[in-house]
């Protein structure tokens, strides 16, 4: 027991140890990745256009600290536990989600506090180019979250 607590303790160093890297939604696409053009639906509909939009897989496995705004997930009244960030306020609830390579899923353990989704954080974590799917859209990056803090600009 003595030395999983030791371990722990070392990787959780590790990890707050190492500066993140900021990153912008425009980093998270491929340089040379052209969206294709799709027509814009007006008919209320939610669907998520560019299913396919690759990630850039370099990111997989480093710290990163991104900016966007909060779509809970799972949590109570005074933590979240799992949520979606997304880079423009209403993304996934009032106009339909972006292409997967613009969405992560974040997930904190033991939940954070998201003081007003009306506003924008920093989420610092660790990136993965892993898809998520649920029940409002399909994720092209994941992220096991270690801070969220109010976006400076």
């Amino acid at each position: 027991m003595k030395y999983l607590v030791l371990l722990l303790t070392i990787s959780s160093f590790a990890v707050f140890s190492q500066e993140p890297e900021e990153l912008f939604w425009e980093d998270m696409i491929p340089k040379n990745y052209i969206a294709p053009q799709e027509e814009v639906n007006h008919d209320g509909s939610m669907v998520q256009q560019s299913l396919n939009a690759p990630v850039v897989n370099e990111l997989d496995g480093k710290v990163v600290k991104i900016p966007g705004f909060v779509v809970p997930l799972e949590g109570s009244s005074d933590t979240t536990k799992e949520f979606l960030l997304v880079p423009y306020f209403g993304a996934c609830i009032h106009v339909p989600p972006p292409p997967p390579n613009q969405i992560v899923y974040v997930k904190f353990p033991d939940g954070v506090p998201i003081d007003n989704i009306y506003d924008a954080v920093w989420v610092t974590g660790t990136l993965a180019t892993q898809v998520w799917e649920g029940d409002l859209a399909t994720v092209g990056y994941t992220m096991q979250g270690i801070e969220v803090t109010p976006y400076d600009g």
